[in-house]
């Protein structure tokens, strides 16, 4: 998250009629910190929300899926933002030091977006074509339909929950190659890519603004399929996922309050209006 998005939630902060010493005094904001791929929607929801509710103090923050899971383990948050879903291990860790089960919320869909820069040729890739080009196997962009050139890998920090999704479901839990060159938030992949006519990286849809994205197929006999709202709400984008809240057991009080207005039609549009996709309606 850049200087200027933490100075405009302070200022949010400040103009919720929340600077006074009695509005502070009414008890310890409601902490929500996590995923990078998340933090604009979590930033967004707080914004909203805080000008319809004078009285709520929200701080958000990014760091990565697993800075958010370890911060509800050690007790500095009481939302955490995960781009995936908690392991096993990390859900008894919250259990045996916090005494209660780690509560998972769905709060989005999205559709992890391959990257590549506007230039480039190529317009679909299979997943075995990107297991082979972050793995090095596939190394020049000719090997995949594109020009002549080698390939330059951007990715996430192994402390992101993106990493881990694309390394479970696209490497098949395979090694990324040391090339990669490894970023701290999910802008910054896209960034470098925007800058880099050669450049590959992924991330949330959310995020693929001045670049574009390669179509996916599951497979060489697969349609290739676009990462849009339709395709992604009914899994056919075969790299879909949901993104997820976490609390220390069943929300209450105003934290309830809070899940409750994000998972409501008028949280869900929110979703919507920042880049990700709302929850399924249930039938």
């Amino acid at each position: 998250m850049n200087r200027r998005r933490l100075l405009t939630l302070g200022s949010v902060l400040l103009l919720s009629g929340l600077g006074s010493a009695q509005a502070w005094a009414q008890g310890n904001p409601i902490t929500i910190k996590g995923s990078d791929t998340m933090v604009l929607l979590g930033q967004r929801w707080a914004e909203v929300y805080m000008k319809k509710n004078p009285s709520a103090r929200i701080q958000v923050t990014g760091g990565g899926s697993g800075t958010g899971i370890a911060a509800l383990i050690n007790g500095s948050t009481d939302i955490c933002e995960a781009s995936r879903p908690m392991k096993d291990k990390e859900k008894e860790e919250v259990k045996t030091k916090r005494g209660a089960e780690a509560k998972e919320i769905p709060v989005a869909v999205d559709g992890l977006a391959i990257y590549l820069n506007t230039s480039n040729p190529v317009k679909e890739l299979t997943l075995e074509q990107l297991k082979d080009i972050y793995t090095a196997k596939v190394t020049n962009w000719k090997e995949v339909g594109g020009k002549d050139a080698k390939i330059i890998l951007y990715g996430r920090e192994n402390n992101s929950g993106t990493y881990a999704y694309f390394k479970e479901h696209v490497l098949a839990n395979g090694d990324f190659h040391p090339t990669t060159q490894t970023l701290s938030g999910t802008a910054a992949v896209v960034n470098s890519v925007s800058k880099d006519p050669n450049g590959i990286g992924y991330g949330g849809i959310a995020y693929a603004k001045g670049i574009k994205h390669a179509l996916v197929k599951k497979d060489a006999n697969s349609p290739a399929i676009e990462p849009n709202m339709e395709n992604v709400l009914s899994a056919t984008y075969p790299i879909s996922r949901f993104l997820y809240w976490y609390t220390l057991g069943e929300p209450t009080g105003e934290i309830k309050k809070l899940v409750d207005w994000a998972l409501s039609p008028e949280g869900q549009a929110i979703v919507k209006e920042v880049g990700y996709y709302p929850l399924p309606k249930k039938s």
